[in-house]
This record gives C-alpha cells, sequence and structure tokens, in this order.
C-alpha cells in the first residue's frame, strides 16, 4: 500500500486539520466532536442544511461546506458512517432558529445514525426534516444498503437544496424540493480499479487487467457485472442507457448532466465520456442545459467514473445557477 498518510488511525484528524489550515477564511472545523462548518453560522431565520458521511469521498461532504450550499458536515472514519454525536453537535452550531434539514445518503449506518441524531435535536426543540438520495439504478440493494444507494445525485441535491435555503426558503419548502429532485435524478458507475482503505492496507476487491465493474458503490461495492475491458464510448454507453429508462426520461426534457471522477481518474478521460454522455442525451431527446465534470464525489483513488442526470425545470436551473463559494464548487462570487 503506497499512500501519502502518516498511520491509518490518524488519517481522518489530519485531514481535519489541513482544511482548518486551509479553508481559515470560510470554515471552522471542530475536533470533539468532528464536524466541519461554516464560519459565519448560524445565520439567523436561515434553515441549516448539513449533511455527513464516510471520509474517503472528499470533497464530498465537508468541501461543499460555504456559501450556497451546506452549513455543515460531519466525516466518519474512512467509509463508515459518522456517529451521531456529531451530527447533533454540527446542527446545534448552525441552527439559526428556523430548523434544521439532513441530507443522507441511503446508506444503513447514514439512515440510522441521522435518524437518531434528529430524535435527539427535536428533544432540543429544534425542528428537523430529512430528505435521502438514493439514485443510484445499478443495484436494488447492496452490502451496505436497503434499497438504492445515494450517489452522485447527493452533489446536486447540496447545491440546489444550499441555494434555496440562501434565498430564505421554509424547512418544509426546502424539503419538498428536495423529494422532488430526489425523484428526478439518477446514476450509475463503474470502476476501472478498486481502491485501498487505509486501515484494510489491501484492495477492496479485485479486477484483472482486461475487467471492469460495472454498477460499482462509492465503496468499492460489487455493481451489476464484471465485464470486459471496453471503449469510452461503450462504456458510456453502458451507463446512460440503464439511466434514461429507468426514470424515464422524456424527450423534450432539460437536464443537468453530471459526469463525476472516482478518485483516480484524470479529467482528460471524464470530458471524453462527457462528450458521449450528451451525445447519448441528445439522441433520447434531452437537452443538456448545465453539466459538472469532474471529481467530486470519489472513492479514494479508484479509477472510474460515474454518470447522474436530473431533470432541471427553470426553478432547479435557477437555484443551481445562483452563487455558491466552498472549497470544492465555486461560481457566481
Amino acid at each position: 500500500m503506497k499512500k501519502l498518510i502518516n498511520s491509518p488511525e490518524n488519517v481522518v484528524r489530519e485531514e481535519l486539520e489541513g482544511i482548518a489550515l486551509a479553508h481559515a477564511d470560510r470554515l471552522r472545523v471542530c475536533f470533539d466532536p468532528f464536524y466541519i462548518a461554516r464560519k459565519d453560522a448560524p445565520t439567523k431565520g436561515k434553515v441549516g442544511l448539513i449533511s455527513g458521511g464516510g471520509s474517503g469521498h472528499e470533497p464530498l461532504h465537508g468541501g461543499f461546506v460555504g456559501l450556497g450550499m451546506l452549513d455543515a458536515a460531519c466525516p466518519g472514519h474512512v467509509f463508515t458512517s459518522p456517529t451521531p454525536d456529531q451530527m447533533f453537535e454540527a446542527a446545534k452550531a448552525v441552527n439559526g432558529g428556523a430548523g434544521i434539514l439532513q441530507i443522507v445518503k441511503n446508506y444503513t449506518g447514514d439512515v440510522m445514525n441521522f435518524d437518531l441524531a434528529a430524535d435527539m435535536l427535536r428533544e432540543e426543540s429544534i425542528e428537523v426534516a430529512t430528505v435521502l438520495t438514493d439514485d443510484d439504478v445499478a443495484v436494488q440493494d447492496s452490502l451496505y444498503t436497503a434499497g438504492r444507494r445515494g450517489v452522485g445525485l447527493t452533489v446536486l441535491m447540496e447545491k440546489i437544496l444550499g441555494a434555496a435555503a440562501e434565498k430564505g426558503m421554509s424547512l418544509g419548502q426546502i424539503k419538498d424540493l428536495g423529494e422532488a429532485i430526489r425523484a428526478s435524478g439518477r446514476s450509475m458507475g463503474m470502476a476501472l480499479t478498486p481502491c485501498t482503505v487505509p486501515h484494510l492496507g489491501k484492495p477492496s476487491f479485485e479486477l484483472k487487467e482486461d475487467e471492469i465493474e460495472v454498477g460499482i458503490g462509492i465503496h468499492g461495492e460489487p455493481g451489476r457485472r464484471r465485464a470486459a475491458l471496453a471503449s469510452a464510448d461503450e462504456i458510456t454507453a453502458m451507463l446512460m442507457e440503464p439511466i434514461l429508462t429507468d426514470l424515464p426520461f422524456k424527450s423534450g426534457e432539460s437536464i443537468i448532466l453530471f459526469v463525476n471522477g472516482m478518485g483516480g481518474t484524470p479529467l482528460i478521460e471524464l470530458y471524453i465520456v462527457f462528450r458521449k454522455a450528451v451525445q447519448i442525451a441528445e439522441k433520447h431527446g434531452l437537452k443538456v442545459v448545465r453539466n459538472l465534470v469532474g471529481s467530486y464525489i470519489t472513492s479514494l483513488e479508484m479509477a472510474g467514473t460515474s454518470i447522474t442526470a436530473l431533470r432541471a425545470d427553470d426553478t432547479v436551473v435557477g437555484l443551481w445557477d445562483a452563487p455558491v463559494n466552498t472549497p470544492g464548487l465555486r461560481w457566481g462570487v
């Protein structure tokens, strides 16, 4: 195992120390328990958005804390859910009196711990609502979920709901918008290589040189099938066809198209995938009105890609275009 770490047990703490130093102008980092919050939070009268999950997926979630996205994020250990006390303390730290909206990927540990945190917050008379992301069309159930996994749509939801909160929408309105986004987005990913979790010291799965895993999860979970290595266009079609037929997306609709790198994928390859994904979307009669290309929800050093398509009406596009200023995403400011 070759990694730029000191010791596996200190990876998350030392990462947070680096984040605190790099982004002291906009973030504050708490170490007991671990969470990252906006430096200017809480904002009186604004709904506080929090999310979180296992580390190893950076910039998700801590890289999306800031103006126009999250108010706080809770990092667990690598590929391990954060604990309820992290969410509880983070939510209290950013509570501006208008309630807390939790954005939770549909993984069993995340769901359970965010539910426990919500109960703790309600005991403190803090109003809480939750939106799940379960956009992965690859498998119905996985090693870590009951139901579909939450993957790439999480990034888009954090951006859109973050803009809604900045505009002063109520907790109920943001919750409803989140449910609409949840119902309107689909994702699927694949891996060229596995990743190595620091404390395990070995790859999470094995692939032959001429194999790919189609439908991979962001923790290295098995996908739909093991397939022979193919061209970028062929792999993109393997992902796009299930995405577009699952909802299904209808001719004439506008979409936001997100091509994501899994951590070890060069940007040159992601643009090749995006090129073909746009061609396939247009063949289905879809109009790509906005896009995001890059490594925004990763799986350590895994090489591969995921694609997310989200229906986008004028309201969604307007919120997508709204200013955002976080370590991982920035425009309009």
